[in-house]
């Protein structure tokens, strides 16, 4: 993901940290405890405003999930 000209809609704020979570999407999916919905985080570095973006899971990632 890029972010080349993001700004805080809270501080006006050019500066920022990304990071990613992985959560269960339904039943299922809680039931053997796979994330298989990815979202990614811009976190502003001043404010602490966070906006989340969803992004897409593979399905390898979501086999691995299944066996760990």
């Amino acid at each position: 993901m890029q972010h080349d000209k993001w700004t805080c809609i809270k501080c006006n704020n050019r500066e920022f940290e990304t990071g990613e979570i992985r959560v269960s999407g339904g039943f299922w999916s809680r039931i053997f405890d796979m994330q298989n919905k990815r979202y990614y985080a811009v976190t502003c570095s001043n404010c602490s405003y966070t906006e989340f973006y969803k992004g897409k899971s593979s399905a390898l990632g979501n086999a691995f999930d299944l066996f760990t």
